[in-house]
């Protein structure tokens, strides 16, 4: 049979999960992102409006993900309908020029 593995009985020992975070660190609030459109009233997204829907395009031409901007699921969705219509008739770019 196998021999029982030297050291503290289980109930002794401390569980990682007392310690905080790992390596020591303090865990910092993260304050939650709000949706900018339904902060602001915005009900309908317009691809013309090219100053409010760049702010949703990175620096290489790609749309933002929700995790990055804040904006709730039907204003994500609506928004990006609206980037690729403004795409479409060359007010946003495709790609980024390298």
């Amino acid at each position: 049979m196998a021999e029982p593995k030297a050291g503290a009985p289980p109930a002794e020992r401390p569980s990682r999960k007392e310690g905080g975070a790992p390596g020591g660190r303090k865990q910092y609030f993260r304050r939650r992102k709000v949706c900018k459109f339904c902060t602001e009233k915005i009900d309908v997204i317009n691809f013309k409006d090219v100053k409010l829907i760049g702010q949703f395009v990175s620096e290489r031409g790609k749309i933002l993900p929700r995790r990055l901007t804040g904006t709730c699921s039907v204003h994500q969705r609506a928004l990006t309908v609206a980037i690729k219509r403004a795409r479409n008739i060359a007010l946003l770019p495709f790609a980024a020029a390298i």
